[in-house]
């Protein structure tokens, strides 16, 4: 069996690592094709690094511009890559435009598209990513879903026939890589300057367009991150830190420091490491989730509904309007007594994702 995986964007590339690795360990041939979605150094390549992902087969350079140019320049450039290759399996992964892009190219080629992370809604079409993972589902031949949850949500739309239950690959590499930090088998992560590495501190992100493109919501929260009790190490996604500047907002005010994007293992350190998280991105909400850290997740809503059970995970879409005293216990608040639910699986997703594509390809070709 020959799978092709396409990927250009770092929550990609993280998924990408488990089921690189699990394929090594059969004898199928896996091509990744990296679209350059993300052309950044700190978003791309230092993942193929420190996680030990084999270097990409085929680079299409494809790097920044509009939604529609983005997803158009990827669809052109893996035009002549597919027709090269005919693999068995075009594998997309998550919500990006390199995930549209890659089943779109795939379904006009006539081949077969397996979908890893099927089934996630925001119900929010303002984000692009709602778009592109309900266009990427409907398309696909294959749904590899991560939750029960997103089982349930794919055969509510009429495709419940062509869904799996896979597990959440993103699973199986936090593990990992909890286990090896907690081990010392990492350095421990390069927080910003002024952050204390014994703690307590907050991790925080912020780089989705509805918080970051509008200057006034921006500087709302780079102030409501600023008014914090605790110290903030804010790793700053280009996108943020491009705003920041085009419209004059200081990032490095009060509670806040800023340092650069975090290699995953130093990601993973650091929440460890930190007291609870404050973010807008969908895999750091759930990272901090499976590492026992409490997230408070600016946005009106989750994919990862999950991640809120039990209060691990609470939606503060505009915290800039909450008194300073109750925002700040919302943000560093203890977690919540008892165990924590687990489900998004045993560690063991990518080689399920393996099996489930070993499994269909004699009925796609029946």
């Amino acid at each position: 069996m020959k799978v092709l995986s396409v990927v250009g964007a770092r929550p990609q590339l993280v998924k990408l690592a488990p089921v690189a690795a699990a394929f090594a360990d059969t004898g199928h041939r896996h091509v990744i094709v990296h679209t350059g979605q993300h052309y950044d150094a700190a978003l791309s390549d230092v993942f193929f690094s420190g996680l030990a992902i084999p270097a990409p087969d085929v680079h299409l350079g494809i790097g920044s511009g509009s939604h529609g140019a983005q997803t158009g320049a990827a669809l052109a450039a893996l035009d002549p890559v597919l027709a090269e290759q005919r693999p068995d399996w075009v594998l997309v992964y998550g919500d990006t435009n390199s995930t549209l892009a890659g089943a779109l190219a795939a379904v006009k080629l006539r081949l077969p598209v397996a979908h890893l992370e099927a089934g996630l809604r925001s119900f929010n079409r303002r984000m692009p990513e709602e778009h592109n993972r309900v266009l990427t589902d409907h398309c696909a031949d294959l749904l590899l879903a991560p939750t029960r949850e997103a089982v349930r949500l794919l055969a509510a739309e009429g495709l419940g026939a062509r869904t799996r239950l896979a597990g959440d690959v993103m699973a199986d590499i936090c593990l990992r890589i909890r286990d090896a930090v907690l081990a010392g088998e990492h350095p421990p992560p390069a927080l910003p300057a002024g952050v204390p590495p014994e703690g307590p501190f907050l991790l925080a992100t912020l780089h989705r367009p509805d918080n970051t493109d509008d200057p006034a919501r921006l500087d709302a929260l780079i102030g409501a991150l600023a008014a914090l009790p605790l110290p903030v190490a804010l790793p700053a996604h280009p996108r943020l830190t491009a705003r920041a500047g085009e419209y004059g907002i200081d990032l490095a005010r009060g509670s806040v420091r800023v340092g650069a994007p975090l290699p995953y293992a130093d990601l993973v350190g650091a929440v460890l490491a930190s007291a609870g998280v404050v973010t807008d991105s969908g895999g750091l909400q759930k990272e901090a989730f499976l590492l026992g850290r409490v997230c408070t997740t600016i946005r009106p809503e989750t994919e990862w509904v999950e991640t809120l059970e039990g209060g691990w995970n609470l939606l503060v879409p505009d915290p800039h309007g909450i008194p300073v005293e109750r925002w700040g216990r919302l943000a560093a608040r203890p977690a919540p007594p008892g165990p924590r639910p687990a489900p998004y699986g045993d560690g063991r997703a990518a080689h399920r994702v393996v099996r489930l594509l070993e499994a269909a390809v004699p009925a796609l070709a029946s």
